[in-house]
């Protein structure tokens, strides 16, 4: 496999000093990647493929024809670094991080390096990212910067250098970790042998240090991680690390400031936030005194940090040396504040506010890159070398026009790793993305990293947002590694986590409604594939009375158009089915409410197990469409397969989910769909046939009870014992009596004020609805639809409609609209 690996010309090669001679510490890993072949290392390498489809992992990226939810892109070779170049890499990053931690503290306190003349003026208050708000605000142990991201590329020469800096909220240790939990799985033996540094004491340390500088509630501080919500490009990260961490994920209406303290807004009342580990640009995070266009930040959070009554990492108005012109300035900072030289150096830099400098870069346009030195990250650099005249002339004169938004930085060759694309080995430039975290009194350095490769070989541009890809990075040790867990070790105190009361009122309300349509989704489903099946069997013809029947029923449910209540084709009635399978953007379709389905379990996917979230995605996959005709035994196919993989989804909640609040709303959304699909399907299919024996077998095998109804009466389906089982008995999981029980038993245990009779409003509407159920007279009611009058059937059906529909208000006005004094 490496044998006809080639290594750019005058290009530095991670792997290949020259042509087909290895670098020393790549050559265990060669061995044992070689003794595997070929065709195992394919196999391994889609393996990695399915694994990262199931997690779920991926990278949103907007306006992508991918669409959204692009899934990561992980190359089965990781990058190797050998001991002595980390130790050289981890102590200039450590020092680096500390030096940005001074300049950050010196620029919100007394700011000398800009009076002395370190610092330009105009770098620091010309610049957005430099909040004024924050000017003076206490700051707990002077941690500006708990987490510092530094991207790391080696030049043609070997030379390693900085070209950016992350300071801000730095983005993808997350990815890097989820990146060495799928390769160590897919490559355990070679990880194993080639004494590879673990990542878990990085976190581990990173949540210790977070968990100390809580300024209240030391004993057990309550530490939220706020993220812009699941349209961010990297919400999948802001999940994956607050499961990992312990942390409760929220958004920014989950909190709110009273009396300058921050508050989580749960289904009991407010609860305390101590720390904020944040994912939200710092601008975005208070619309009150920073920007006020903001609908992620929480009003008035600056102020409670002013208090000193609650920590956030990073502190806000750190973003303000991400600016690429501070690498100019970092030798001379580093010698004034530390007394030492920049053990990492970074890639050359001019900044354009200065006379010299801006010169230097217009005389050099041929032979450096030109940045925008504030702003956001989204503004490509500038090519000189590959600009036409006019276009040059325009950068000239705006340089000029306004010298201090510009930076010139030495074009740097990147260095190339192998990459396994095309069931080969290509070369490919990469970047190398470093983390350090703070402790109560240093730094500490992340072994390893998320590397990151760009397309192809020609592309100079690495960014996951222009298609890159991504490796593990291997820091290697000279000897055994110990395993390292981000449990407690045995004998230390214990911290509680989080208790099933900490739950979001917004994430109640979602999950309630993930309930809700993945229930619906279900019974939707069934419906279709009821009629589906009579379709293509052998009494699938024009006028069969089972398919004429349910055609109706399907009317009054407006899912078909009122065109089917007269005499249809059998391919007529085919291709309307087809939509209600496939066509995303019909009302009421399967394929429109899988979307809903999927968009919530994104939102609230930190509720879920890996497990549970593998049955999701498969749930995902199963249903896509294929780009051809689809006869109806493939729909049928797809229905099976989706149906099961709904049945799996409803398994995993049962047995694996804890019996908190989040299950119980799940449950209720559930149920209440349940009840009122039940009704729905009831009044549509029995209450306006004048002949409904048609259609009672058809509605037992849609309420998935045909087997019991067989096994328990041993006899033809007759309307009374349809209605029995359907309607009254308890111990029938599909039944609305048993719906009804399993409503009052959750109604019970939710939070809320009850009356004097002990009871909530929701317990006394669902006693209502079981009563209404219990005084039926079944006999009664089988009698005139006997005789041709169903109107009793359809007016006691239409009472369960409303006032299930009520309940369901009734729980979204005290839970999830925060109007009810006792809960908000």
């Amino acid at each position: 496999m490496f044998a006809g690996y080639s290594a750019l010309p005058e290009i530095y090669d991670e792997m290949a000093a020259m042509p087909g001679a290895l670098r020393p510490h790549w050559s265990k890993f060669v061995a044992l990647l070689e003794r595997l072949g070929r065709e195992e290392v394919t196999l391994r390498w889609e393996n990695a493929r399915r694994i990262i489809r199931e997690h779920g992992v991926t990278y949103n990226v907007y306006g992508d024809p991918q669409g959204m939810d692009r899934p990561w892109e992980l190359d089965l070779v990781p990058l190797l670094i050998p001991p002595a170049e980390w130790a050289q890499i981890e102590a200039g990053l450590a020092q680096r991080a500390r030096l940005f931690n001074l300049i950050l503290a010196d620029l919100y306190g007394p700011q000398r390096l800009v009076r002395q003349g370190d610092l330009p003026a105009a770098l620091v208050y010309a610049n957005p990212n430099f909040l004024r708000p924050c000017h003076g605000v206490p700051v707990p142990e002077d941690i500006y910067l708990h987490l510092h991201a530094a991207d790391v590329a080696r030049s043609s020469d070997g030379q390693k250098w900085v070209i950016s800096d992350r300071t801000q909220a730095p983005s993808g240790a997350g990815y890097a970790l989820e990146n060495r939990i799928v390769l160590s799985r897919i490559l355990p033996d070679e990880f194993r042998d080639c004494q590879v540094q673990r990542l878990a004491s990085f976190f581990r340390i990173q949540r210790d240090t977070l968990l100390g500088l809580a300024p209240n509630n030391r004993h057990n501080p309550s530490v939220v991680l706020l993220t812009p919500g699941p349209y961010n490009e990297t919400y999948f990260e802001h999940d994956y690390l607050a499961r990992y961490l312990g942390f409760t994920l929220v958004e920014g209406g989950d909190l709110t400031v009273r009396d300058r303290k921050v508050f989580i807004k749960t289904l009991e009342g407010l609860r305390p936030v101590d720390v904020i580990l944040r994912r939200v640009d710092d601008s975005f995070c208070d619309p009150l005194e920073l920007r006020g266009d903001s609908f992620l930040g929480v009003a008035g959070l600056l102020e409670a940090v002013r208090a000193g009554n609650v920590t956030i990492a990073n502190a806000l108005g750190s973003g303000v040396i991400e600016s690429p012109a501070f690498l100019a300035f970092l030798p001379g900072l580093c010698r004034r504040l530390l007394g030492e030289e920049l053990k990492l150096p970074s890639v050359a830099t001019w900044w354009c506010g200065q006379p010299k400098e801006r010169e230097y870069v217009i005389e050099h346009l041929d032979e450096i890159v030109v940045k925008h030195a504030f702003g956001s990250r989204a503004h490509e650099p500038y090519f000189g070398a590959k600009m036409g005249e006019k276009e040059r002339a325009k950068l000239v004169a705006a340089i000029r026009a306004r010298p201090h938004e510009f930076v010139g930085q030495e074009k740097v060759a990147l260095s190339t790793a192998p990459v396994w694309q095309n069931n080969k080995l290509e070369p490919r430039p990469l970047v190398l993305r470093t983390y350090v975290t703070a402790t109560r009194d240093s730094f500490a350095v992340m072994p390893g990293g998320l590397t990151r490769v760009s397309t192809s070989v020609l592309d100079p541009i690495v960014s996951m947002q222009s298609g890159g890809g991504s490796k593990d990075t291997w820091v290697l040790s000279d000897g055994p590694v110990n395993a390292v867990s981000l449990l407690s070790a045995s004998g230390q105190p214990i911290r509680s986590g989080r208790s099933s009361a900490e739950l979001p009122s917004r994430v109640a309300d979602n999950l309630f409604w993930l309930g809700r349509y993945t229930e619906r989704l279900e019974d939707t489903l069934r419906l279709l594939r009821c009629v589906v099946v009579r379709m293509t069997d052998e009494s699938g013809a024009d006028g069969a009375p089972e398919l004429n029947a349910l055609a109706q029923v399907l009317v009054r449910l407006d899912l078909l158009p009122e065109r089917f209540k007269e005499r249809f084709s059998l391919k007529e009635l085919e291709h309307e089915i087809l939509l209600l399978i496939y066509k995303q953007d019909r009302v009421g379709s399967a394929r429109q409410i899988l979307g809903r389905v999927r968009g919530l379990a994104s939102i609230v996917r930190d509720r879920f197990s890996a497990d549970t979230w593998s049955i999701l995605n498969k749930l995902n996959i199963d249903a896509r469409s294929r780009p051809r005709r689809i006869p109806l035994a493939d729909a049928l196919g797809l229905l099976n397969a989706v149906i099961v993989d709904l049945s799996a989804f409803s398994g995993m909640e049962m047995e694996n989910m804890t019996r908190g609040l989040g299950w119980r709303f799940l449950d209720f959304g559930r149920r209440l769909e349940r009840a009122t699909h039940l009704v729905k399907l009831f009044r549509a299919s029995l209450c306006h046939e004048a002949k409904i024996g048609s259609v009672l077998e058809p509605v037992l095998e849609i309420l998935d009870s045909l087997m019991t109804y067989r096994r328990r009466y041993f006899a033809g389906v007759q309307l009374p014992s349809v209605l029995e089982l359907l309607l009254l008995d308890e111990g029938n999981p599909r039944s609305l009596a048993f719906q009804f029980k399993a409503l009052k038993e959750h109604a019970a245990n939710l939070p809320g004020e009850a009356d004097t009779a002990g009871e909530t409003d929701e317990e006394r509407r669902i006693a209502a609805l079981f009563a209404l159920l219990r005084d039926a007279d079944i006999g009664a009611l089988t009698q005139m639809a006997g005789a041709g009058t169903n109107e009793s059937l359809n007016s006691l059906l239409a009472d369960f409609v409303v006032e299930l529909g009520m309940l369901s208000n009734q729980l979204t006005h005290r839970y999830f609209t925060h109007t009810v004094a006792s809960v908000s």
